[in-house]
Formats: C-alpha cells, sequence, structure tokens
C-alpha cells in the first residue's frame, strides 16, 4: 500500500525517494574518486620512505654497474629521442606530481626518434641500452629536466652533452618513471626527506576534501513543482510559454479596425430597406422647405463601421476614381493615377492582389495574401469602390 501525507497524496512520498537515492549515488561516486586518490597518495608515500632498500645490484640486465652502483626500474620498451634545436630546459627540482594526466603515445614536434631498448633507473644514473649503444645521463651532471604534460616524453640535459635528447616511453608507465626518477635524483643529492613532506603535505590536503554522507531528505522537504512531471524544468517552460503566447497574438493579430476585412467578415451587413416615399410636395415655395422634405442618404453597401462619412469617403483622400474606407467592392486593378492621390507603397506594381492601406498609411496591392503589408507593419484597412 502507498504511503501517503496528511492530504492523502503520495508524491511527496516519490519525490523523497528519488531525492535519497540520487544523493546517494552522488556520494558513492564522490567517496570511491576519493578512496582512490588517498590510496594513490598512500601508496607513493610508502615507495618513497622504502626507497633504495629493493635495488639490486644485479638485475639479470646486460648493463655493466659500477662497484656499489643498484638498480631502481627497469623497462624494456624505451625510445631514445632527440631535439631538432636547440633548447634550454628547466633545472631538475624535486617537486612530484602524483596524479596521473592523460597521456598519448605520440611523439611531440621537433623530436626525433634516434634509437630503441631498455632504460634502466639506478641510484646514479638514468640509462638507455638502445641497438645502436648506450646512452648515459648522470644525476651529478644533469643540468636541465622536462616533462611534457601530454606525451609521455621526458627530456634531459647533461654538462657533457650538447644535444638535448631523452626517452619516449609507452603511455601507462610514463608516471611510474617520472616519480622514480624524481626519487632517485632526490635520493642522489641527499634531499629524499623533501620529497617525503611534499607527500605528507598532499595527504593533510586530501584529507580535507574528505565528502560528507548527505543529509536525508523528508517529504516536508518536497516542493510543489515535485508534483508536476518535470519538476521546475517543466514549470519553468509553462510559464514561458504563459507570457510569451500572448505577446506573439499581440504582435500577429492586429485589433480589428472599422472598414477593414476583418470587421466587414465578422459584421452581418446591413439589410437594405426600402426608404419610405415621402408625400408629393406641389410647388415648393422655399429652397428651405424643399431643403426640409429632400429623401435621407441610403447608407453605402457593405458598410460596417460607425466612423462618419465625410465628405463620403471615410477618411480616404479625394480622388477622382471614388476609391473610399467605407465598403463597397474591392479594387484588383486600380487607376493608374491612383499613386497620384494615395500614398503608394515601394514596389505597389509589383502587388498581386486587391488594394489595400497598410498600418503606415501606405497603400498595397497585396489584399488577400498572407503576406499582406509585410513590410509596412501589417494591414490596416481594404479601399473600396
Amino acid at each position: 500500500m502507498a504511503k501517503t501525507d496528511s492530504t492523502g497524496s503520495t508524491w511527496r512520498y516519490r519525490w523523497t525517494y528519488r531525492q535519497n537515492e540520487r544523493r546517494k549515488r552522488t556520494y558513492r561516486a564522490a567517496e570511491q574518486a576519493w578512496r582512490r586518490r588517498d590510496e594513490e597518495l598512500r601508496r607513493l608515500r610508502a615507495t618513497a620512505a622504502d626507497f633504495g632498500r629493493r635495488a639490486t645490484a644485479d638485475a639479470g640486465l646486460p648493463l655493466e654497474l659500477a662497484p656499489g652502483e643498484r638498480v631502481h626500474w627497469a623497462l624494456p620498451a624505451a625510445q631514445l629521442v632527440e631535439l631538432r634545436h636547440a633548447a634550454v630546459l628547466p633545472a631538475p627540482d624535486l617537486s612530484v606530481d602524483p596524479g596521473r594526466p592523460a597521456l598519448h603515445h605520440r611523439r611531440p614536434d621537433g623530436v626525433k626518434v634516434t634509437d630503441a631498448g631498455i632504460a634502466v633507473l639506478t641510484d646514479r644514473r638514468l640509462v638507455l641500452l638502445g641497438g645502436r649503444g648506450r646512452r648515459d645521463w648522470a644525476y651529478g651532471k644533469m643540468t636541465g629536466l622536462a616533462h611534457d604534460p601530454a606525451a609521455p616524453v621526458t627530456l634531459i640535459q647533461v654538462l657533457d652533452r650538447r644535444r638535448t635528447s631523452g626517452l619516449l616511453l609507452p603511455a601507462e608507465a610514463a608516471a611510474e618513471f617520472r616519480f622514480t626518477l624524481a626519487l632517485a635524483f632526490a635520493d642522489a643529492i641527499e634531499q629524499r626527506g623533501t620529497v617525503l613532506a611534499q607527500l605528507d603535505e598532499l595527504i593533510a590536503e586530501h584529507d580535507q576534501t574528505r565528502p560528507f554522507r548527505p543529509a536525508i531528505a523528508t517529504p516536508g522537504q518536497a516542493r510543489i513543482t515535485a508534483a508536476v512531471p518535470g519538476g521546475r524544468r517543466t514549470v519553468a517552460v509553462a510559464v514561458a510559454a504563459a507570457l510569451l503566447v500572448p505577446a506573439v497574438l499581440f504582435e500577429s493579430d492586429p485589433p480589428v479596425r472599422p472598414g477593414s476585412d476583418v470587421a466587414s467578415a465578422a459584421t452581418a451587413a446591413p439589410t437594405p430597406t426600402a426608404a419610405p416615399t415621402p408625400p408629393p410636395a406641389a410647388h415648393p415655395t422655399s429652397r428651405a422647405a424643399a431643403v426640409g422634405r429632400a429623401t435621407p442618404k441610403q447608407p453605402r453597401r457593405g458598410t460596417a463601421s460607425a466612423t462618419p462619412e465625410r465628405d463620403g469617403l471615410c477618411g480616404a483622400p479625394a480622388n477622382p476614381f471614388g476609391y473610399d474606407y467605407c465598403g463597397g467592392s474591392r479594387i484588383r486593378k486600380p487607376d493608374v493615377r491612383v499613386c497620384d492621390y494615395f500614398d503608394c507603397g515601394q514596389d505597389f506594381w509589383a502587388g498581386r492582389g486587391y488594394l489595400v492601406q497598410c498600418r503606415d498609411g501606405a497603400l498595397s496591392l497585396t489584399g488577400g495574401r498572407q503576406d499582406a503589408c509585410a513590410t509596412h507593419d501589417g494591414l490596416r484597412r481594404t479601399v473600396w469602390t
């Protein structure tokens, strides 16, 4: 049986369940990422503390070691690279980067591969046992060291060699090689404690970033928007639509004006009735009596506007063609002199429709079309004859 609140609804409990599940998933993902980082830092700290104890004097490599020299690390898939141009590398430092950036096995521009073989890290030097010979980089002679941030390439400069060279390693082995090289160099100059202090500081900073367990959501915290499918996004879209639709309708549907096509179509035409015939007069004795007995003027056919007929044209300019805004028949072939009396719009004679007046006062031959007066603020009314 579904749980309900005091109002008898269940949407609050559904929202609570979804909210708690989402918080739980987010917390678990953050906790796992934090634990992976913490384990990696502590592993590196332990490796740095025990560095040198696992070194071997005879690693089974085709390398003649100096008296007391010990091997820390070896990798068979290494390539010797050289710079095509002269460069000055930064001096070797004791900073370690425990992160594992996304490296791609590619060769940077300006670097060429000259040999391949086994890379060996000892407590005194870095050695490449290649097919063309051996290349040594002694720690005591290193003047420059640079790790490419996007490629597994490490470049080294030494005192007894002009050309800058280094190693191109598999991407998955580059991070371990760089960390071991930093430890070997620090141990050679008796500064391993500096590396250990860096790792301790990184571990302490990482402890401060451990994610907290999220608070448990309750039905009372559910907002009314949770009852709508889609939540706040749906409500926001509905509000935007409610505000936008009236504005669009206001812009697209102009108000009905007297004498316009809409007014004529929406209002029934008055039924013409015969005007009563005044009693015949014998002989009017004066002009005033004749005017008093004159037959009143009948309204024009099709007139649906309450606008007073000024000069019988309903506001249209005086013209010899009888064109007005009162009502009558539509004009599809206006007189060629129409623009002498009316304000015709641009490209007037290019129109294909009947004669209309636009909102800006210009005449147009686009009546009856969807784009009537499109370039003149829309349709205002029809010109009749």
